[in-house]
């Protein structure tokens, strides 16, 4: 059931109500959003969701604090090293940020791992967001989120590098037109529709007609860098942490550069220095990279939400070292397309234009 924004929520979000409108802050006030697994980029996140005015927050983690959650983890203080679960120290904190989001935090993780409960689990939600996950759990999560229409987004850090991953599905979003409107006229929103493919087909990505200078803007060195940690995450359990992980790191790192078909005039491996220094330090995280990737992720989220403007398409990476971040669309369509015009009772086409003083 929808419930309406209140007088003092519409007060509260007065801000975004003028920026986003009504009817987008309407939908994020009756969203539920799940996150799995409580570190820095989770953190960043769920600041930005929950400050925004979500309706529901579901957290999942059963962690207890360490000290080097400490590093990039704000919701974490020094008396709970060692003596709170994450969920249970962060919980207050969260609260403190919007006390009208509903917080709910649970302990079992095990729910991943069991098809049923993972799908009942997901029936009560709108979105799932999986942070520092396995990529094998990624996808398996990604594939029930889609067989019941939920929203799914993944994301992480290695060190200074990270990355955010989203699939929408069949998504629907209303934009301003690309034609600029001509001073002093209405400014028009159209609805743009886009298919986003599943995470196991995006891996899949070939590079072979992307053209030399495409290839080179959207740094493949950083992408598959990142990748090859992700991967060697599932192997091992873990992120890389020591030079004794380099070789192995490297070969999974070009082994998907090659299986990407990536222009080899462009590049021909990724460079030894990239891969040693990810090698010793993926597995720490860095609170300046947490606030960026976990940034991106958290707006992303409420672009999806409140179907306004369009969301990432569909990979973003970020590397810490030189400051750059990139969006990769990967085994997807070029652009988002018009949404045909919903049909009438009588089955005539029906045009809807928002517009905008």
């Amino acid at each position: 059931m929808t419930t309406a924004i209140t007088e003092d929520e519409a007060a509260l979000y007065d801000r975004q109500i003028r920026l986003w409108g009504l009817e987008a802050q309407q939908k994020m006030r009756n969203a539920t959003v799940l996150v799995v697994r409580l570190r820095g980029v989770a953190t960043e996140t769920i600041k930005n969701i929950v400050l925004a005015g979500i309706g529901k927050l579901i957290v999942i983690d059963d962690a207890i604090v360490q000290p080097e959650d400490l590093n990039a983890g704000f919701f974490f203080r020094d008396e709970d090293i060692n003596a709170k679960k994450r969920v249970d120290a962060a919980k207050p904190h969260i609260q403190s940020l919007n006390p009208l989001v509903a917080v709910e935090v649970s302990h079992d993780l095990s729910v991943l791992t069991n098809e049923d409960t993972l799908t009942e689990l997901l029936r009560e939600v709108d979105l799932v967001c999986l942070t520092d996950t396995d990529q094998a759990t990624a996808i398996r999560v990604n594939e029930v989120s889609r067989k019941l229409g939920k929203k799914f987004y993944c994301g992480g850090s290695f060190g200074l590098s990270g990355y955010v991953f989203c699939d929408l599905g069949e998504h629907q979003h209303v934009a301003a037109p690309r034609s600029i409107a001509k001073e002093g006229a209405t400014s028009r929103l159209e609805q743009f529709k886009t298919s986003y493919p599943p995470l196991s087909r995006a891996l899949q990505h070939s590079w072979k007609d992307t053209t030399s200078n495409a290839t080179k803007v959207l740094r493949p060195t950083t992408v598959f860098s990142i990748l090859a940690c992700w991967e060697y995450q599932t192997q091992h359990g873990k992120p890389p942490s020591s030079e004794s992980a380099a070789n192995d790191l490297e070969s999974i790192a070009n082994r998907l550069l090659r299986k990407g078909q990536v222009r080899q005039k462009v590049c021909t491996s990724v460079p030894r220095e990239m891969i040693e220094y990810l090698s010793t330090r993926a597995a720490l995280e860095w609170s300046p990279s947490c606030a960026v990737v976990g940034g991106m992720l958290g707006q992303d989220i409420l672009k999806a939400l409140a179907a306004r403007e369009p969301p990432m398409a569909n990979f973003f990476f970020f590397d810490g070292q030189t400051c750059n971040g990139t969006v990769v669309r990967m085994s997807m369509d070029a652009a988002p397309q018009p949404a045909p015009p919903p049909l009438s009772s009588a089955g005539v086409a029906e045009t809807t234009v928002l517009e905008i003083d």
